[in-house]
């Protein structure tokens, strides 16, 4: 871990600008969300969320701090593959724009992916889908919480255990505040600092180190970078296009969402943020290549990006850095914390423990749910156990394994609901296998093929006829509590 000596910033002027981040969010949280009294309004904006917030919030949502931090080390660790492969991510929000259109329409009065998975399948699958999602949802806060403690340590000097702190507690605090509708809001002003400030890096990265010289640098240090056939870098390419699938199909940070959007907008608003962020990987991913040139001495992965950048651009480089990376990981802390707090309250305390539950109620249960995910995504971040990229890969194993069961649900009136049970257990399990046996780089390609081969077969050998008026089901609306 970086000393304060060797930081870039002085830890005061690192404070000063967390410090000035840190109130305008959490402001504009208030500012936003200081009219979301009912339940609608507090946990889907109302459903109204137009186009250019849509896209905005999409796009934000996932230039995530793995974006920005693990791209970057991909790069480091697997060359030209590694942040190309990262931004067929972009993959799984173009896929899922007819989704998202296609859930608007069956569920209009649905809250999460939990909902559909139990309609469709039963109660089985649906609490082996809770497992997957939940594992997965504390998989990426971790993952978001080490990376606000990275980052800032890499940059200011503060402590990691600080650094995490202090994002972990701005982002509960302003969705707290203020809803969905202070996350969709912030995410509109954050996709346009990152957006800016990765224009501003790339831009001032080429034109202090240039091309020839990154080159000739990458092909006598390490040329296995410039490798196109090296093989784990192939087998991670296909990986994370997978990966990147099952994230987005079966994660409750995309369907609340779908929900929450206007009629007619879901499609329009994924198809143009998965445009908008296919190459925000690569212009992250690219000032990794320039470590060699730079002769840099990395001593983790995972802190090539903030490094590089501050040793091309300084103090002001780095605060572009540290206030565009910020904004990458609240932009999908706070979606996560909205997303995963909904789903704990629907499927887990009301479908669970209070069927009756008033609007209220659920509402009041909400609030608790996002401080109690804040306070435990802080404990599990405390000890640092990997490092971004295999946290983030471990799960996966799981997510990939929802994809066929998702997509075919969605589509296909036929499809059997053992089959989906079995192919989300038996991918899963076979995607963790491969991850520990192979690596991080086959988890989601191994589960998505196991997972893809019983939902074929069992639809194909044993078909289950399903009516689709079982998905418009009723909720307790969500009336003021005044």
């Amino acid at each position: 871990m970086n000393s304060v000596h060797s930081a870039i910033l002085d830890p005061r002027l690192g404070w000063i600008t967390l410090a000035i981040l840190s109130m305008v969010w959490i402001w504009l949280g208030w500012f936003w969300g200081r009219n979301a009294k009912a339940l609608d309004e507090y946990v889907l904006a109302g459903r109204r969320v137009g186009l250019a917030l849509g896209t905005a919030t999409a796009m934000a949502t996932w230039v995530t701090s793995n974006t920005t931090m693990a791209a970057p080390q991909l790069a480091f660790q697997m060359g030209i593959w590694g942040m190309l492969g990262y931004s067929l991510g972009a993959v799984g929000l173009l896929m899922f724009a007819p989704l998202a259109q296609r859930i608007r329409k069956l569920m209009p009065n649905g809250y999460t992916s939990g909902d559909f998975i139990r309609l469709r399948y039963g109660k089985v699958a649906w609490r082996i889908f809770l497992a997957i999602s939940l594992c997965y949802g504390l998989g990426w806060l971790v993952s978001m919480g080490m990376a606000g403690g990275i980052l800032i340590n890499a940059l200011t000097g503060i402590p990691y255990h600080y650094g995490m702190t202090v994002i972990l507690t701005i982002c509960v605090g302003y969705t707290l505040l203020g809803g969905f509708r202070a996350v969709i809001g912030t995410d509109f002003i954050q996709s346009l600092l990152i957006l800016s400030g990765l224009v501003v890096i790339a831009w001032l990265a080429i034109d202090k180190v240039g091309f020839d010289r990154i080159h000739a640098s990458v092909a006598e240090e390490r040329p296995q970078l410039l490798n196109l056939l090296m093989p784990a870098a192939l087998m991670f390419l296909f990986n994370n296009l997978l990966f990147g699938v099952g994230e987005v199909f079966h994660s409750n940070v995309w369907w609340s969402r779908a929900f929450s959007f206007r009629e007619g907008i879901g499609f329009k608003a994924y198809f143009t943020a998965g445009i908008l962020w296919m190459p925000i990987p690569v212009v992250a991913g690219f000032i990794a290549l320039a470590v060699p040139a730079l002769d840099l001495n990395i001593p983790a992965a995972d802190m090539v990006g903030p490094m590089v950048a501050g040793e091309l651009l300084g103090v002001t480089g780095a605060v572009l850095v540290l206030v565009m990376v910020f904004s990458a990981l609240s932009s999908s802390l706070d979606s996560l914390l909205a997303a995963t707090s909904i789903l704990v309250v629907e499927d887990l305390y009301r479908r669970h423990w209070r069927p009756h539950a008033t609007a209220w109620q659920l509402r009041k249960a909400t609030v608790i749910a996002i401080i109690g995910l804040g306070i435990l995504t802080w404990l599990l971040c405390i000890p640092r156990l990997a490092t971004l990229a295999e946290l983030l890969y471990f799960t996966g194993a799981f997510v990939a394994s929802t994809i066929w069961p998702i997509a075919a649900g969605l589509y296909w009136r036929r499809t059997n609901p053992t089959g989906a049970v079995v192919a989300m257990g038996l991918g899963s399990m076979a995607g963790l296998i491969g991850y520990f046996a192979i690596g991080f780089y086959v988890a989601a390609l191994i589960g998505a093929f196991v997972s893809m081969v019983i939902v074929l077969l069992s639809t194909w050998l044993w078909p289950r006829d399903f009516n689709w008026d079982k998905l418009h089901e009723s909720h307790p609306q969500g009336e003021s509590p005044c």
